[in-house]
Formats: C-alpha cells, structure tokens, sequence
C-alpha cells in the first residue's frame, strides 16, 4: 500500500500544494487526500486519473513529477526536456 500516496506527498510537498486545494480542485473531502498522502487508503485508478487532471490544473510540472513517482520512472530534468521535443 502507498505508491500513490507517497508520490502524491511529495509532490504536493516539494510544489506547495495543500491537501485541501488539491482536494477542492478535484471536488472532493480533504479527508480523503489526507488518507492517501498518509498512506490510510489507496487511491482507485480512476482517482489516480482524477488526482493527474487536477494536479495539471493546479502545476503542470507537478501533475508530471507525480505521474514519475507513481510510475517509478527516473528521468532527469535533461531528459524530460528532450522527451518534450
């Protein structure tokens, strides 16, 4: 348990995303951000999809870090640039 929500931790730490904007922005209770970022429950895929939406909304950067978590890849800033290209 907790891929998504320890990618989702520390996306919103490092972009200075609260639970509650991501929370509000997605159109649900900041309780149940506060349950994946703190590894209580996992997200449903289709939450994962909702979680990226939001995070585009919010910080594109952050929506693609996150999805670098979740997925566990490892691209460096130099890469991401030329994958863009």
């Amino acid at each position: 348990m907790g891929k998504a929500g320890k990618a989702l931790k520390q996306v919103l730490s490092s972009h200075g995303i609260s639970q509650n904007r991501l929370a509000v922005t997605m159109g649900i209770n900041r309780s149940t951000v506060h349950q994946w970022v703190n590894e209580i429950s996992d997200p449903l895929a289709e939450a994962v999809t909702e979680i990226i939406k939001a995070l585009r909304e919010l910080d594109g950067i952050a929506a693609e870090q996150f999805v670098d978590l979740y997925l566990e890849r490892h691209v460096q800033e130099g890469d991401r640039d030329q994958e863009r290209l």
